[in-house]
């Protein structure tokens, strides 16, 4: 039986307070086999995937900002309770590098916004800097602290890095002061989440942002069709689950979206990550008896 014709994952996660969890992004090669039903046309996509999850992350927007017509027709077809989570453009995070932007952030924030109350936090990924980009850490950090001051009031935003040495005390601090979230990744740049959990208080925000992507040329080797789990990745999906569970209890909302790079298909990691996170709030359920 294909994941998608299981039980809806709305139901699996209704009892979880605070936690938004889903895919990073609602099509994939290979999906049509194993996840939609067979015969669904692809315009009926993001209307099914959202009677199985609560939330997705949009991975479009990255490479530039859908038109008026495609944001009112993502509203038109999911619940009303739905939530979308969506990539700043890359024209902003890679190539301005957050200098002279204003404008398209402006004109990015304008089109989400017609999610209305479905719009969640707007993710800012910027990927691995070398030193000829950013000769020192510094250099990065007063570029944020020139920018963050100019992101509109009355959004979530995230801020994503991959250079695991500029996490510290001074980073986290400037987000905390303009609550943008910084993004906990499973990426083999960066350290992992035990480990930055040791280090300090990685809430920055009132929420806090997750993403499980793994290791995309790795897994790329393996498979470049993403039907069915390719990589057994328990230990890390039970290392995320205690870190969610974690910050859940907290009372913090806790957005998680999975990769198809993480272990080859995401709906059933997502399946897999429920079960070990339920698994565990058990266990302290019982212990506390």
């Amino acid at each position: 039986m294909g994941i998608g014709r299981q039980l809806p994952y709305n139901a699996e996660v209704e009892e979880l307070d605070h936690l938004l969890l889903g895919s990073c992004s609602f099509t994939a090669a290979g999906w049509e086999k194993t996840f939609y039903p067979p015969g669904l046309k692809k315009a009926a996509y993001l209307g099914y995937y959202a009677e199985q999850f609560h939330t997705v992350e949009v991975d479009s927007t990255f490479y530039g900002i859908p038109s008026e017509k495609t944001v009112r027709r993502w509203y038109a077809q999911t619940p009303d309770d739905f939530t979308f989570a969506c990539k700043v453009p890359q024209s902003i995070t890679h190539e301005a590098c957050l200098v002279d932007c204003d404008g398209q952030l402006n004109e990015f924030v304008n089109a989400m916004s017609l999610l209305q109350h479905k719009l969640g936090p707007m993710l800012f990924q910027f990927p691995y800097f070398n030193n000829k980009v950013f000769p020192r850490p510094l250099e990065f950090l007063n570029r944020l602290r020139a920018f963050l001051p100019m992101l509109p009031e009355g959004f979530q935003f995230a801020l994503e890095i991959r250079n695991e040495a500029w996490v510290g005390r001074e980073l986290l601090d400037l987000l905390r002061e303009h609550r943008v979230a910084f993004t906990l990744i499973d990426h083999p740049l960066m350290a992992r989440p035990v480990e930055l959990m040791k280090e300090g208080d990685v809430a920055t925000s009132d929420f806090v942002y997750v993403r499980l992507l793994g290791d995309r040329y790795a897994i790329e080797r393996v498979a470049k069709t993403w039907d069915k789990t390719v990589v057994d990745r328990s230990r890390e999906l039970a290392e995320w689950s205690a870190v969610v569970d974690a910050l859940l209890s907290r009372g913090l909302k806790v957005y998680t979206y999975v990769n198809n790079h993480f272990a080859g298909h995401s709906p059933e990691t997502v399946r897999r990550f429920l079960e070990m996170l339920r698994e565990r709030q058990e266990k302290v359920h019982q212990a506390s008896q």
